[in-house]
Protein backbone atom coordinates (compact mmCIF):
# COMPACT_ATOMS: atom_id res chain seq x y z
CA UNK A 1 0.00 0.00 0.00
CA UNK A 2 1.65 3.25 -1.10
CA UNK A 3 2.02 6.12 1.63
CA UNK A 4 1.48 9.13 0.82
CA UNK A 5 2.76 12.27 2.75
CA UNK A 6 1.48 14.62 5.58
CA UNK A 7 -0.35 17.17 4.57
CA UNK A 8 -0.93 20.59 7.16
CA UNK A 9 -5.28 21.11 7.09
CA UNK A 10 -6.35 23.00 4.68
CA UNK A 11 -2.74 22.90 2.39
CA UNK A 12 -4.92 21.60 -0.58
CA UNK A 13 -8.14 22.85 0.41
CA UNK A 14 -6.82 26.61 -0.25
CA UNK A 15 -5.98 25.58 -3.95
CA UNK A 16 -8.79 23.83 -4.36
CA UNK A 17 -10.88 26.03 -6.49
CA UNK A 18 -14.01 23.22 -5.72
CA UNK A 19 -13.83 24.21 -1.95
CA UNK A 20 -14.37 27.63 -2.39
CA UNK A 21 -17.70 28.87 -3.00
CA UNK A 22 -17.75 31.98 -5.87
CA UNK A 23 -19.72 35.04 -6.95
CA UNK A 24 -19.78 35.55 -11.16
CA UNK A 25 -19.21 39.59 -11.49
CA UNK A 26 -22.60 39.46 -13.22
CA UNK A 27 -24.93 38.32 -9.96
CA UNK A 28 -22.02 40.46 -7.62
CA UNK A 29 -23.35 43.75 -10.24
CA UNK A 30 -27.35 42.85 -9.72
CA UNK A 31 -26.59 42.41 -5.89
CA UNK A 32 -24.74 45.86 -5.71
CA UNK A 33 -27.39 47.47 -8.40
CA UNK A 34 -30.74 46.10 -6.15
CA UNK A 35 -28.75 47.08 -2.81
CA UNK A 36 -28.45 43.91 -1.25
CA UNK A 37 -27.10 43.39 2.31
CA UNK A 38 -23.52 42.28 1.16
CA UNK A 39 -20.26 43.32 2.39
CA UNK A 40 -18.06 43.41 -0.23
CA UNK A 41 -14.01 42.58 1.68
CA UNK A 42 -11.23 43.89 -1.13
CA UNK A 43 -8.68 41.79 0.62
CA UNK A 44 -5.49 43.65 -0.63
CA UNK A 45 -3.33 46.14 0.77
CA UNK A 46 -4.94 49.33 1.96
CA UNK A 47 -2.43 51.31 -0.06
CA UNK A 48 -3.94 48.47 -3.49
CA UNK A 49 -7.48 49.66 -1.35
CA UNK A 50 -7.12 53.06 -2.08
CA UNK A 51 -5.70 52.99 -5.38
CA UNK A 52 -8.99 51.36 -6.59
CA UNK A 53 -11.85 49.32 -5.73
CA UNK A 54 -15.40 48.11 -6.19
CA UNK A 55 -17.79 51.00 -4.87
CA UNK A 56 -19.03 49.79 -1.86
CA UNK A 57 -16.13 47.47 -0.82
CA UNK A 58 -14.62 47.82 2.32
CA UNK A 59 -11.11 47.18 3.51
CA UNK A 60 -9.35 45.10 6.97
CA UNK A 61 -5.68 45.95 7.68
CA UNK A 62 -5.63 42.56 9.58
CA UNK A 63 -7.78 39.04 9.62
CA UNK A 64 -8.35 40.40 13.51
CA UNK A 65 -10.07 43.58 12.30
CA UNK A 66 -11.71 41.70 9.56
CA UNK A 67 -13.49 39.05 12.12
CA UNK A 68 -14.36 41.30 14.59
CA UNK A 69 -16.38 43.70 12.23
CA UNK A 70 -18.40 41.63 10.16
CA UNK A 71 -21.07 39.32 11.73
CA UNK A 72 -20.95 35.43 11.26
CA UNK A 73 -24.87 35.55 9.45
CA UNK A 74 -23.62 38.50 7.36
CA UNK A 75 -23.55 37.91 3.31
CA UNK A 76 -20.02 38.56 2.81
CA UNK A 77 -17.73 38.50 -0.88
CA UNK A 78 -14.82 38.78 -0.87
CA UNK A 79 -11.98 39.78 -3.90
CA UNK A 80 -8.91 41.08 -4.53
CA UNK A 81 -6.87 41.41 -8.06
CA UNK A 82 -7.58 38.32 -10.36
CA UNK A 83 -8.50 35.19 -10.26
CA UNK A 84 -4.98 34.01 -9.41
CA UNK A 85 -4.58 35.91 -6.44
CA UNK A 86 -4.72 33.86 -3.50
CA UNK A 87 -5.55 36.78 -1.01
CA UNK A 88 -9.53 36.35 -1.50
CA UNK A 89 -9.03 33.07 -0.79
CA UNK A 90 -7.44 33.08 2.73
CA UNK A 91 -9.68 35.77 3.43
CA UNK A 92 -12.56 33.58 2.48
CA UNK A 93 -11.03 30.61 4.56
CA UNK A 94 -10.48 32.66 7.98
CA UNK A 95 -14.32 33.56 7.96
CA UNK A 96 -15.33 30.15 7.46
CA UNK A 97 -12.94 28.85 9.92
CA UNK A 98 -14.46 31.63 11.91
CA UNK A 99 -18.10 30.22 11.49
CA UNK A 100 -18.94 32.35 8.74
CA UNK A 101 -22.13 30.79 6.50
CA UNK A 102 -22.41 32.79 3.43
CA UNK A 103 -19.58 33.64 2.49
CA UNK A 104 -17.99 33.84 -1.68
CA UNK A 105 -15.27 34.32 -3.63
CA UNK A 106 -15.06 36.21 -6.59
CA UNK A 107 -12.46 35.24 -8.44
CA UNK A 108 -12.08 37.21 -11.20
CA UNK A 109 -11.67 40.32 -8.68
CA UNK A 110 -10.63 43.87 -9.62
CA UNK A 111 -9.01 42.77 -12.90
CA UNK A 112 -12.19 41.20 -14.39
CA UNK A 113 -14.54 44.14 -13.24
CA UNK A 114 -12.21 46.76 -14.76
CA UNK A 115 -11.81 44.75 -18.21
CA UNK A 116 -15.45 44.55 -17.89
CA UNK A 117 -15.63 48.54 -18.06
CA UNK A 118 -17.65 48.86 -14.66
CA UNK A 119 -16.94 51.42 -12.18
CA UNK A 120 -14.19 51.60 -9.68
CA UNK A 121 -13.54 54.12 -7.24
CA UNK A 122 -10.61 55.08 -5.62
CA UNK A 123 -7.15 57.83 -6.28
CA UNK A 124 -6.37 55.50 -9.53
CA UNK A 125 -9.70 54.97 -10.70
CA UNK A 126 -11.02 56.32 -14.17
Amino acid sequence: MEQRPARSPGSVRALDPRAVRTIDRDELKAKLERGDDVRLVMALTEWAFRAKHIPGSIHFNSPEEMLAALQTDEEVVVYCSNVDCLASVGAYFQLVGAGFANVRRYAGGLQDWEGAGLPLEGDWAR
